[in-house]
């Protein structure tokens, strides 16, 4: 059992996790290859990933597991998983529930682009986050 245990495992024990315990996670949309957002996984967030076939973050403000959508309703479903060639970034291609993977209601989180040195908001909000946060503290 022990070492059935150990080879379930073997794949996580592969990622090179920061000196945090995190490891930086890309979401992207998996039928228009948008990048969607940036979050930050520790080794639970991504077995739970797995296991649930749902995107599961570390949130570093709240030091919590992050479910994605258990406040929004945007879950993001997984289709598939990969590690970079150093084993530090871990991609997700997903599924995003509603369109919305940002919490300011925007479809990414890449919505700031830099034109003349400044930051230009290039994206519409396509949901309210006052609404899709009515019920819960942001």
């Amino acid at each position: 059992m022990k070492n059935e245990r150990k080879y379930m495992t073997d794949w996580l024990d592969q990622v090179a996790w920061g000196s945090d315990g995190l490891v930086p996670a890309i979401a992207q949309d998996a039928e228009t290859n948008t990048i969607l957002m940036m979050a930050w996984m520790n080794r639970e967030a991504l077995q739970l990933t797995v296991a649930q076939q749902r995107a599961v973050y570390w949130s570093r403000s709240r030091q919590k597991l992050w479910f994605k959508g258990e406040e929004s309703s945007n879950v993001q479903t997984l289709e598939s998983i990969h590690l970079d060639c150093d084993n530090d970034v871990i991609l997700l291609k997903v599924k995003q529930i509603g369109g919305v993977a940002c919490h300011t209601g925007r479809q990414h989180c890449f919505f700031k682009q830099l034109k003349n040195n400044e930051w230009v908001v290039t994206e519409s909000v396509l949901k309210d986050p006052a609404i899709m946060y009515k019920n819960h503290e942001r």
